[in-house]
């Protein structure tokens, strides 16, 4: 069931985005559009990616681990800290990844909207 039509989400999820990559940014906006979502954001720069991971409304996160040469970590330890989940993206896949967020739900770039829904499903049921 996409998560437009999920009992208690009737709007889908408020997505915030953390991309430095305008062209993988504006693929990403346009599936989560497809896919019933609303996106906030994108942010393409670590201090205000992170301000929005302590503050903003949010239901999930797709984060970029490198955004303009910084690791996106942060942003994941204060999403983490609110209980709001996420999801990397890397071209790297899960290997790319720390020893601590081995394991934790991953994208790797090229994906298709198929395995985002997949992932968002298993995320957020």
């Amino acid at each position: 069931m996409p998560a437009s039509e999920q009992p208690g989400r009737p709007g889908g999820l408020r997505v915030l985005l953390v991309e430095d990559e305008n062209l993988i940014a504006v693929l990403l906006e346009d599936m989560l559009a497809e896919l019933g979502h609303s996106v906030v954001g994108p942010v393409a720069r670590l201090g205000k990616a992170l301000e929005m991971a302590e503050s903003a409304a949010i239901d999930l996160a797709i984060l970029d681990v490198n955004i303009n040469g910084e690791q996106a970590y942060p942003v994941a330890d204060a999403l983490a800290a609110r209980g709001i989940p996420f999801v990397f993206s890397t071209g790297y896949g899960e290997r790319g990844l720390p020893p601590r967020y081995r394991g934790h739900p991953t994208l790797q770039k090229p994906f298709q909207q198929d395995e985002l829904e997949k992932l968002f499903a298993a995320v957020c049921p």
